[in-house]
């Protein structure tokens, strides 16, 4: 553990830390689980988590980059918290079969209102944290914070639109990213790019193959329109 915790690796020139390689790794191993509608992306996206909350507090644990990037380190705390939601939800959704966890469907108009004035709100209001506490770049990191927030809900609630709010996220990141020498994250935010872009129509196919079943959600949701797992007829 301290070597994963402590090794670096140079790549032209720049020090990079193997847990943030690893970390990535593991997020980009989430995605691809979500395009894929399995249950275990959950679990893999926390291992990535934690891993990367270490990461992004660079003056805290001492990174090459030295830089504390609140919304990004911040987020992986609440990405664990919407993980555990999601995959009781996935589970719940599942039932026993092992094919995909749920059918997607669009958020509605009264859906892709709440996640617009969440995303307004919750830019606004964590920027102005971020710029108070003396995090580097606070309105882009704010803008990642939240709208990564609001896209694990939509990938939790079942919503197509969560893809795009990935992409959103993902323009904002990259250059973000670079700027603050956290290369490897860079990188693999621009092939979340490619990942976004490709699970966005795999899920808008799934959505015209699926048979909804209204299930209900743990967690105090209430009861949900969710859809049941449906043969794995979309190439997924």
């Amino acid at each position: 553990m301290d070597w994963l915790f402590d090794a670096q690796l140079v790549v032209a020139g720049a020090p990079i830390l193997v847990r943030e390689v690893v970390g990535n790794l593991f997020g980009l191993a989430s995605a691809v689980g979500g395009l894929r509608r399995r249950v275990w992306a959950w679990p893999v996206g926390i291992v990535g988590n934690v891993l990367l909350f270490t990461v992004f507090l660079g003056g805290v644990f001492d990174t090459p980059q030295a830089k504390d990037l609140y919304g990004q380190a911040g987020r992986q705390v609440f990405f664990v918290v919407v993980a555990v939601y999601g995959w009781v939800r996935w589970r719940q959704a599942r039932g026993a079969g092992d094919g995909p966890a749920i059918v997607p469907s669009w958020a509605g108009t009264r859906g892709r209102v709440q996640l617009l004035v969440a995303a307004v709100v919750g830019t606004v209001v964590t920027a102005l944290v971020f710029q108070a506490l003396g995090s580097w770049g606070p309105w882009a990191d704010a803008w990642i914070f939240t709208g990564s927030l609001l896209a694990t809900y939509g990938m939790a609630r079942g919503w197509t639109e969560f893809w795009l709010v990935w992409i959103a996220v993902d323009a904002v990141g990259v250059p973000l990213l670079l700027q603050a020498g956290y290369y490897p994250s860079a990188v693999l935010y621009a092939v979340y790019g490619g990942v976004v872009l490709y699970g966005f129509t795999v899920w808008v196919r799934a959505q015209r193959t699926g048979q909804p079943q209204e299930v209900t959600a743990a967690g105090g949701a209430g009861t949900l329109a969710v859809d049941a797992p449906a043969p794995d007829r979309a190439g997924v």
